[in-house]
């Protein structure tokens, strides 16, 4: 599932191609919006909010869609050849005078008042890349559990939106905790959060998910992805695992010489 910083440079992305633009053709291939026309709509803004993407246009409406695990958008200029899957993974495109924006394999794809925006994204916690961020906030909703896995509230898009695997395997790792500490066990969870805002931030703008300061293949994690392998700290190897319960369990990296046990 594409992270925050990647959903960000996306919506950067559609916004620098959409946004003031008419409308001149719009597609839904999802069957309760098959017949929906936003032809002759302006796109106001594209927004990132979290892991969700918010396309608002013209009279008042919102197109909201998730990437999930492998969904994605491409923009295309005007009568260039479309890449990114078969024809029949597209679930929306969106035409200017211009530009063609294309999404692939979109499991979520919602047409909503961009007043009731708050019903689909309100239960978000600050958003580490937006302008809401507010560590305080994001450091006291993780503690009000103080028992659960530090790994999982890190998780919980209600605590802070933006983080999945890969930074929470590297903020983790940067700390010396394991992602299967309690909350009430972590030494220093605004650190965590400090450590997730600097990489998310750093990343988002460069275009990459650099998180070792070596973009090198193989060397820009320090443990994610690299289970089996030696740890580039101490040497040790790289362990992975679930946390999480079903269904919602996720894989993780984790140095169990580098890193506090549980």
């Amino acid at each position: 599932m594409p992270e925050g910083d990647m959903v960000w440079r996306t919506a950067r992305q559609l916004h620098a191609s959409l946004a003031g633009q008419e409308l001149t053709r719009s597609d839904f291939r999802v069957p309760r919006l098959a017949t929906v026309d936003l032809r002759g709509r302006v796109v106001d803004e594209v927004r990132a909010r979290g892991k969700h993407l918010l396309v608002r246009v013209s009279g008042g409406l919102t197109l909201h869609t998730h990437l999930r695990m492998d969904g994605s958008w491409r923009v295309f200029e005007r009568g260039e050849r479309w890449r990114g899957g078969p024809a029949f993974q597209i679930r929306v495109v969106l035409c200017t005078a211009s530009v063609d924006a294309v999404g692939y394999r979109l499991p979520v794809v919602e047409l909503v008042r961009t007043e009731a925006e708050g019903e689909i994204v309100g239960h978000l916690g600050p958003d580490l890349l937006g302008d809401d961020w507010d560590p305080d906030e994001a450091a006291r909703r993780i503690r009000a559990e103080p028992g659960r896995e530090v790994g999982v509230a890190l998780l919980d898009q209600r605590n802070v939106a933006g983080i999945g695997t890969i930074y929470l395997s590297e903020v983790c790792f940067l700390a010396g905790t394991s992602p299967w500490t309690t909350v009430e066990d972590a030494d220093d969870v605004p650190g965590l959060l400090g450590r997730a805002h600097e990489l998310m931030n750093r990343n988002a703008r460069a275009g990459t998910q650099v998180t070792t300061q070596d973009s090198r293949p193989g060397r820009n994690h320090w443990v994610y992805g690299r289970a089996g392998r030696p740890c580039g700290r101490c040497g040790n190897t790289v362990r992975s695992g679930e946390l999480g319960r079903a269904p919602h369990e996720r894989v993780v990296y984790w140095c169990p010489a580098c890193q506090s046990p549980a």
